[in-house]
């Protein structure tokens, strides 16, 4: 979806950038606590049908394949998914195992690692997983019996592996029942090492932010990336109003709201898959985070300019600037691979938008592809670590070290030094992440105004507009972290070249 963005590439910063996008989809809109016993069990087939594939089965599948063949999570669910053809009750478990368990990981091996005789990492990735789901039922999912539990990870154990390996499992989940009230995060650890448990968040992780935002807000961000995402969706100004729509879909029985960050956006708390919908084809809206909406309003692109979307793909935000501007002058949309550009193509189309004109090719070479002083407006909503989407893609804090971050930052250093030259005296540049680094953020801002001096901070009165007012402005730019507005952490900053 359009407010997917971690995964956007330049070309050569393609490895860091998909590696930033993490293994983890759009996790489900409402928490799993109603998530039923999963009645789908891998000895309820008939005998006269080809056994079912049961919800906690594909989730052991899908999460081994991430832990042994490096899957992303997404992908994998959503193909097996297709093939196990569940009931949607059955689909929402299993979904809410593979998200639940990936987003809990340290915490739930923590528990563990206590009744393993023979230690949790010596375990068959297959019985690790099984494992992990299970606890994850019992201390997450209030409404599954911890009875019902320990009968289907032992059931689920014989058919993948025999009676010892299921004997195991039994021992271990009848232990940590009887020892429930144990199961609980030691009050008296190191405040890093209480939060990475408490919230499991990798420990380095939690240290790094610690030394930038505080014990206390880095708390804050830990437990927001636990929580499910919110569902919103941007209207598409060209053909209809953001109160008209909402009015169209409460008349349907859908739970909507006006989004406080965006004039363009609307949180759907109730109503089902929105790209699902007659409004979605029709094009009357796009599904995109709310601050990822954001970022469009920072470019503020007008009627008869040319813009420059330098990692555009898959076009969410390409289109917001083209519904800005009404449809009326031209944005390049530059991505380095054919099927992404045609993703931008796609999106245009469904929206009815025909300023767009998508190109191929590397980030690093726009300087070489267009003149000097090309653009009225450019973004450069680039590549990063996507530590700001983690709630969206649990499995992204689990494969990020130091070295990517400062890998990723280098490459974005060099996109800000590339691009730079494009932009026409007087007009505006917006560099944008999905990530709440520093060093990806105000840090690579400040950095670049010290060695562009022909660049300055743009006015940020267009901050006053929404729920962003509230923000510091740093060099420019705004830092939205994940418990501000329950919204995707995110950076924008607004530059301007200075009119010779």
């Amino acid at each position: 979806m359009s407010g997917n963005t971690s995964g956007r590439s330049s070309g050569r910063g393609q490895k860091a950038s998909s590696n930033a996008a993490g293994r983890g989809g759009n996790r489900r809109p409402n928490p799993g606590k109603s998530g039923g016993a999963g009645n789908a069990s891998a000895n309820g087939a008939s005998r006269s049908q080809k056994p079912k594939t049961s919800a906690r089965a594909l989730a052991v599948k899908v999460l081994s394949a991430v832990e042994q063949d490096g899957a992303y999570s997404n992908l994998e669910l959503n193909r097996r998914l297709k093939e196990a053809e569940l009931s949607p009750a059955d689909a929402g478990l299993a979904t809410e195992l593979v998200y639940g368990t990936i987003a809990r990981l340290n915490t739930l091996d923590y528990y563990l690692e206590r009744y393993v005789a023979k230690g949790v990492s010596k375990l068959q990735p297959w019985v690790r997983s099984l494992l992990r789901i299970s606890v994850y039922q019992m201390i997450y999912l209030d409404r599954i019996p911890e009875h019902a539990v320990v009968s289907e990870a032992v059931n689920l154990a014989k058919k993948l592996g025999h009676q010892g390996i299921s004997g195991m499992v039994n021992g271990v989940l009848r232990n940590m029942i009887r020892n429930r009230d144990e199961l609980r995060i030691p009050e008296n650890l190191p405040v890093a090492e209480r939060i990475s448990l408490e919230h499991s968040h990798p420990l380095w992780m939690v240290e790094r932010w610690i030394a930038y935002y505080g014990e206390e807000t880095t708390e804050a961000i830990c437990r927001a990336n636990n929580e499910p995402p919110a569902v919103s969706v941007r209207v598409n100004t060209t053909m209809t109003t953001r109160d008209k729509l909402m009015h169209e879909m409460a008349s349907t029985g859908a739970v909507v709201e006006a989004s406080q960050l965006s004039s363009d956006g609307i949180l759907v708390r109730s109503g089902g898959n929105m790209a699902l919908t007659s409004w979605y084809r029709d094009g009357l809206f796009s599904v995109q985070d709310e601050s990822s909406m954001l970022v469009a309003e920072a470019v503020a692109p007008e009627e008869d300019q040319l813009v420059l979307d330098c990692c555009a793909a898959p076009g969410g935000k390409t289109a917001h600037m083209a519904e800005k501007m009404h449809d009326r002058g031209r944005i390049v949309a530059n991505d380095v691979h054919a099927h992404k550009r045609q993703l931008i193509l796609d999106q245009a189309e469904r929206l009815g938008l025909s300023c767009i004109d998508a190109v191929t090719g590397d980030a690093l070479d726009l300087n070489e592809r267009y003149p000097e002083a090309s653009f009225d407006r450019i973004l450069l909503d680039a590549p990063c670590s996507g530590l700001g989407v983690i709630r969206r893609k649990p499995d992204v804090k689990w494969t990020k070290s130091v070295e990517d971050i400062e890998d990723i930052a280098s490459l974005q250093r060099e996109l800000l030094d590339r691009v730079a030259p494009l932009l026409k005296p007087g007009g505006i540049l917006v560099y944008s992440t999905c990530t709440i680094e520093p060093a990806e953020n105000e840090d690579m801002v400040a950095d670049f105004l010290n060695r562009h001096p022909e660049y300055r901070p743009a006015e940020a009165s267009v901050w006053t507009k929404s729920e962003t007012a509230k923000l510091k402005v740093v060099n420019g730019g705004v830092q939205i972290l994940p418990q501000y507005a329950h919204s995707d952490g995110f950076f924008i900053a607004r530059l301007t070249k200075t009119v010779e």
